[in-house]
């Protein structure tokens, strides 16, 4: 069983904002593929779905951001998915809008969604995909630049993004070794 989790904060008045563009790629998997969220669990929303006759959870947490990890880890314990297995996809202010890398490890990078990951499973070696939001411009502070929603030019950008991480989730899904997600996919 694998499990993808897409990190943002619940509410309509986050839809949209920089900090949720792990929930819009899970939105795009979900469209995609006809499915739903089917359970409201472990502090989540999430789904099974059954891809190449393998289960893979597809999960977006209700925690807000800074507590990610307090939902992911229940649910990998209940499911017996192991860290191996897991991807999670978050924003990352250090990529301009459009950019995407996918890591096997790292830092938090300031990510404090990943912070609380990496502080529950007392480990930073779990499968990411990094999705640039670029830094505040003009004055504007990190939270207010998270919590906004893109410029019409970046969401452009941004919505080409989760397509590609979508496309290079659905390879690693379907068997292709992550490495060979990293070197074909990031950008």
């Amino acid at each position: 069983m694998k499990l993808v989790i897409g990190l943002g904060n619940p509410g309509s008045k986050y839809n949209g904002s920089r900090h949720n563009i792990g929930f819009d790629a899970i939105d795009e998997i979900l469209r995609r593929h006809h499915l739903e969220m089917t359970e409201q669990k472990f502090r989540s929303d999430y789904t099974i779905w059954h891809r190449n006759g393998e289960r893979v959870l597809l999960m977006k947490p209700f925690t807000y951001m800074n507590l990610s990890g307090e939902a992911l880890l229940p649910i990998m314990s209940y499911y017996g998915v192991d860290i191996d297995d897991i991807l999670v996809i978050h924003d990352d202010l250090d990529l301009d809008p459009g950019r995407v890398r996918f890591r096997k490890k790292g830092s938090s990078g300031g990510q404090n969604g990943i912070k609380s990951i990496i502080d529950m499973l007392g480990t930073n070696e779990f499968k990411r995909a990094k999705i640039g939001i670029g830094r505040p411009q003009g004055g504007w502070k990190v939270v207010d630049h998270v919590l906004a929603r893109f410029t019409a030019e970046d969401r452009i950008a941004v919505d080409e993004a989760v397509d590609q991480t979508v496309d290079a989730i659905e390879a690693w899904l379907d068997g292709k070794d992550f490495q060979h997600v990293m070197s074909e996919y990031n950008k």
